[in-house]
């Protein structure tokens, strides 16, 4: 947790949260996630977007963010999930773990409130979508989960223009929020950072175990559409042991179908002396994967057509011909099923690939928020 800034002791204004309760010194525990931060009236939690008020935890960060663009919805990465078509994407501030290898630590580091310049009501984001052609909005950058309250607000607003919401996240959460939040989302991608305990307290100062209920409550419990994404971190989660015994245990317990994308890291944060990720990494990963009998896996961060296609399992046919976000050649019917066999391919699929690319587009909603 941060130390209270001395302005900040007697009030700590923002919009006013459920997942908490008063312990019996007085201080008042964040019950959102499970790093559980206790906290005196002032402080925020390692996330920083939620502290302490007299009267409760708060989210101080409620409609207010870093930017907004337009991506591919691939760039997720979600290669079953509406493919081809545009996504809102946005994201604040702040972050519920310390990943030392973060990609995004700029904005998922981030103390500062000038980080979130672009300001906008559910409301405005849910028209925003529908003006710019977008089938969804993506709360991605940094995790969702730490602006609960806003992201969920959002989603009410979206799915009223028929508008799908898309969570890309690490999935840290405690069981009751964790039903909330992804009963508001139509799909998501789960950051999983690696198979070890070791692995998960080392570098993210988080457990790996609550992950892998989240992994598994979505799969049980919901209607969400989810995708898997590992980055491969040299000599630190990339043995060819550990991603054996990962894929032997999302085969298991989650199913061949759920796709699992390898992506590259290159070296950032505090993460400075490690290699890139070599391409034949990507390729062996995926390979054991394939082995331990995962049907749909994938490379990421590479320029790698053949590995960041999809093939029906039935006949092989590649029936989505990728290269990075551009899809190149589409052999689905409207239904997802494959042209050359009849194989549904699991997803969700509406009618025809859409052709954005790998355009970004950023977008500005409303007048920067004053300094």
């Amino acid at each position: 947790m941060s130390d209270a800034n001395p302005v900040e002791i007697e009030r700590l204004s923002g919009v006013k949260t459920r997942f908490w309760h008063r312990l019996e010194d007085g201080r008042l525990q964040c019950d959102l996630c499970p790093r559980e931060c206790k906290l005196k009236p002032g402080q925020r939690g390692l996330c920083f977007v939620r502290g302490a008020a007299e009267d409760g935890i708060v989210l101080t960060a409620y409609g207010r963010a870093s930017g907004f663009c337009i991506d591919p919805i691939e760039k997720k990465p979600l290669n079953h999930f509406l493919p081809g078509t545009p996504v809102l994407s946005f994201g604040q501030a702040g972050c519920n773990l310390a990943c030392n290898f973060c990609q995004n630590w700029d904005l998922s580091k981030s103390r500062e409130m000038d980080k979130m310049l672009d300001r906008a009501s559910p409301e405005t984001i849910a028209a925003a979508a529908v003006k710019t052609g977008c089938k969804s909005v993506a709360f991605t950058y940094n995790d969702p989960v730490i602006f609960h309250e806003y992201a969920a607000d959002i989603a009410d607003a979206c799915h009223a223009q028929g508008i799908k919401t898309v969570a890309v996240t690490a999935g840290y959460i405690n069981p009751e929020p964790r039903i909330e939040f992804f009963s508001r989302m139509d799909a998501a991608n789960v950051d999983l950072k690696g198979f070890t305990e070791a692995f998960y307290w080392n570098q993210t100062k988080g457990h790996l175990q609550p992950v892998l209920d989240t992994l598994v409550y979505l799969k049980r419990a919901t209607k969400v559409w989810f995708e898997i994404t590992t980055l491969l971190i040299p000599g630190e989660n990339d043995s060819p042991a550990e991603l054996e015994a990962m894929t032997r245990w999302i085969a298991a317990e989650l199913g061949p179908d759920v796709p699992l994308h390898f992506s590259a890291f290159h070296p950032d944060y505090r993460m400075r002396d490690k290699p890139a990720t070599p391409p034949a990494t990507l390729a062996r990963a995926r390979h054991i994967a394939i082995e331990q009998g995962l049907r749909y896996v994938y490379t990421g961060n590479v320029h790698d057509a053949a590995r960041q296609s999809t093939y029906c399992p039935c006949c092989g046919e590649r029936v989505v011909d990728r290269d990075w976000y551009k899809i190149r050649a589409y052999r689905l019917d409207d239904e997802g099923r494959c042209k050359s066999c009849g194989t549904q391919i699991p997803g969700v699929f509406q009618g025809p690939a859409g052709n954005w690319g790998q355009k970004r587009v950023p977008v500005r909603l409303a007048p920067p928020v004053a300094a």
